[in-house]
């Protein structure tokens, strides 16, 4: 009998993550361990495939039909509380989209195919153009976020991961600042709570496909006529529930890990191995040159009679892809990979069963990637209303104070050249580095110190700081030993608020490194991508370890 308490994802472990299986901050969140008394096996949240019965994702279907029939004691309990701002959305969870649990446990080569079969689906709507636009030419103004977010201009999938990452990041928001009061440990809060999120990321992607067609994204009004303005909005409007059900369908167990997670990493990596090796040819004022870097390298070296200017040309090229650039990439990935081993690991023990022990680590990067998540969506806030007040009043003084904008001759997207949004962009290069240092240490202080204020602050409200985690393993009965138990908030207290400023300084400055040395794909998109990718592969290692043989086959 293994004498090492088995490390469960509680259904309690995030606030909101947990009681909302399609959750998209689970993703971002690395959750916290809590301890159960029994010998078994890990599971994971986000892969659901050991016990279904007990899984808040498995048992979501459960929880709206108890919703709806209003029955159980808790339910009782709850309702006898009073009305509620979550009791608005029990007369719409009738009608919301919903994949049915899965009523066995699924093997691990079933689970590989449904998050194959996903990531397909997604990958067509990325590629499937809007029916009825008239043009998506001019001018991209969602071209800083559209990395992040999973999204491509003029596809099905314009919106991408936009309606649910904001409905799930509001609702975080709202459950952890007490505007919306959750009590976890009642199966009708959190079937309310997982309605409330879906809910609110459909509406968001009704009113973001009526923005983007009334702001003539794709051509006037006029000029698409109102039946085609209908067929695009209805078009967003499908695609943002595909990917909610999408999501869904990974998060009950039917496949590996997350779906906004899935395609986040995917947008990111084809669009390094896309820069790496486009065989598109672009005429930059050099003549014609292929877009991948790699290939570029092999063009440049075999059509150049001077290999020394052919190898100087492909590795330092400006406004297209390079190798430097490549090269940076895959150092900051080597990089992210080893910091991700950090951690300080701190024993416990049950307080009933003698004998059961086992350890608590605290990872240097305690809040994963969610500081520049948030730092980013900050930033592309900016951008975009900076953009659409420079477009009216380019000669008002406040709003140049606030940002200047002009169209990239090479790219044809809007660039920042004044005011604070050229100040919280990150230097293209190393020589834009030194030619303008007040605007790289404005940078770096600015990055720096909003990833760590981003970070404690999730803490508080996420359900993540030290007061939450002492408070969930005294309810699992585990204490640390040569502690008392009164002190572990404290003991906890010397560690996880520094692992939460330190991880998101180390972010940050992870993130200000990928940009300085001109990595594709920008430093948020590589940080991202690495630390999902790394998040798979430890799920991928605890479903394989449940499974005889290679891959369960």
């Amino acid at each position: 009998m293994c004498n090492v308490l088995d490390e469960r994802w509680s259904e309690d472990d995030r606030g909101l993550n947990a009681s909302s299986p399609s959750s998209p901050i689970s993703l971002l969140l690395p959750p916290r361990r809590v301890f159960s008394p029994s010998l078994h096996s890990s599971v994971s949240l986000s892969s659901l495939s050991d016990l279904t019965s007990s899984s808040p994702a498995a048992s979501a279907a459960a929880e709206h039909g108890a919703v709806l029939a209003g029955v159980g004691p808790s339910s009782a309990r709850k309702m006898a509380g009073g009305f509620r701002v979550l009791h608005l959305v029990r007369p719409f969870l009738a009608f919301l989209p919903e994949v049915q649990s899965a009523d066995r446990k699924i093997p691990f080569r079933e689970k590989v195919i449904y998050t194959v079969i996903s990531l397909f689906i997604f990958l067509v709507c990325s590629q499937l153009p809007l029916y009825g636009i008239h043009s998506t030419t001019g001018a991209d103004p969602f071209y800083w976020m559209r990395v992040i977010l999973a999204s491509n201009r003029g596809t099905v999938m314009e919106l991408g991961i936009t309606p649910i990452v904001t409905s799930g990041m509001v609702m975080q928001l709202l459950v952890g600042s007490k505007i919306i009061e959750v009590d976890n440990s009642v199966r009708e809060d959190r079937a309310l709570l997982n309605g409330a999120q879906k809910l609110l990321g459909i509406l968001i992607a009704i009113g973001e496909a009526v923005a983007y067609v009334l702001s003539g994204m794709y051509g006037s009004v006029s000029q698409l006529g109102t039946g085609n303005a209908i067929l695009i909005i209805l078009q967003l409007f499908f695609a943002g529930i595909i990917v909610i059900c999408l999501d869904e369908l990974l998060q009950k167990g039917y496949g590996l890990g997350s779906g906004i997670s899935l395609f986040i990493a995917t947008n990111i990596c084809e669009n390094i191995i896309w820069k790496a090796f486009s065989p598109t040819t672009i005429n930059s004022g050099r003549g014609a040159e292929f877009e991948g870097a790699v290939i570029a390298l092999f063009h440049l070296l075999i059509t150049r009679t001077d290999k020394v200017r052919a190898l100087r040309e492909a590795f330092y090229r400006q406004n297209l892809p390079n190798v430097t650039n490549l090269l940076a990439t895959v150092l900051v990935f080597l990089i992210v990979i080893y910091f991700q081993g950090f951690r300080v690991v701190l024993p416990v023990r049950s307080k009933n069963a003698r004998g059961q022990q086992g350890s608590y680590p605290i990872k240097l990067f305690y809040t994963s990637n969610m500081p520049i998540i948030l730092h980013s969506a900050l930033i592309t806030n900016l951008y975009f209303i900076s953009q659409l007040l420079y477009r009216r009043y380019s000669g008002n003084f406040l709003v140049n104070l606030l940002g200047k904008w002009k169209e990239s001759e090479y790219s044809g997207h809007s660039v920042p050249v004044g005011g604070l949004a050229y100040y919280v962009t990150a230097p293209s290069s190393l020589a834009d580095v030194l030619a303008n240092p007040f605007h790289a240490l404005f940078y770096v202080v600015f990055m720096l110190s909003a990833c760590a204020l981003f970070s404690k602050t999730w803490i508080e409200v996420s359900g993540s700081s030290a007061k939450d985690v002492a408070k969930q393993l005294k309810e699992q009965q585990m204490v640390m030993p040569g502690h008392r138990e009164s002190n572990l908030q404290k003991e906890l207290n010397r560690y996880i608020p520094t692992a939460a400023a330190f991880g998101g300084v180390c972010i940050g400055a992870l993130t200000v490194l990928a940009d300085f040395m001109g990595a594709i794909g920008s430093g948020t998109g590589i940080l991202l991508a690495v630390t999902i990718i790394y998040q798979y592969f430890e799920t991928f290692e605890k479903e394989r370890a449940t499974e005889l043989g290679f891959f369960g086959f």
